[in-house]
């Protein structure tokens, strides 16, 4: 044997170059894998946050601020909603996003209703459809007067 041979078959080499590309390219094909499967994965089973304190988050506009047959555009939530007050003793808090298409409702005060500008729906002070294309109610919250606050309290 002169001294510029290569000891090992030419085959055994070969096989050992495979065996290292097979191996690396699965690995990355893994990682490829997961990195995709993993946001997935999040988005279809999303974990449930827990709210520190524990309680339902809460708003309080004080009564002065709306005067009866009113109403006030407050963000709660971080939406946009709605507070009003139809009668002395009769409250109510409703989500001002249309359910047609998203648009923000305006308030009528000579009519007492809430007007979307973008299609024409219409809702009455508890959020009922009165006319228009809304497949359904403005989304309500639970709302009380508590002394000389209205409260607006999360569903």
């Amino acid at each position: 044997m002169s001294v510029g041979e290569n000891t090992e078959s030419p085959s055994s080499n070969e096989d050992t170059r495979r065996w290292f590309l097979n191996a690396m390219i699965s690995f990355f094909g893994a990682v490829t894998a997961l990195g995709v499967a993993y946001p997935v994965g999040m988005y279809l089973w999303p974990r449930e946050r827990k709210v520190k304190g524990g309680g339902k988050r809460s708003m309080k506009i004080p009564l002065n601020d709306i005067h009866v047959g009113g109403a006030k555009f407050i963000r709660f939530l971080n939406k946009p909603t709605v507070v009003l007050r139809p009668s002395e003793t009769q409250v109510s808090a409703l989500s001002a996003i249309c359910t047609h298409l998203g648009c923000v409702v305006k308030f009528k005060e000579a009519s007492g209703e809430l007007q979307c500008p973008c299609h024409g729906g219409r809702f009455d002070s508890s959020g009922k459809v009165l006319g228009g294309p809304p497949p359904a109610p403005l989304v309500s919250f639970p709302v009380r007067i508590d002394g000389e606050y209205i409260v607006v309290e999360e569903a």
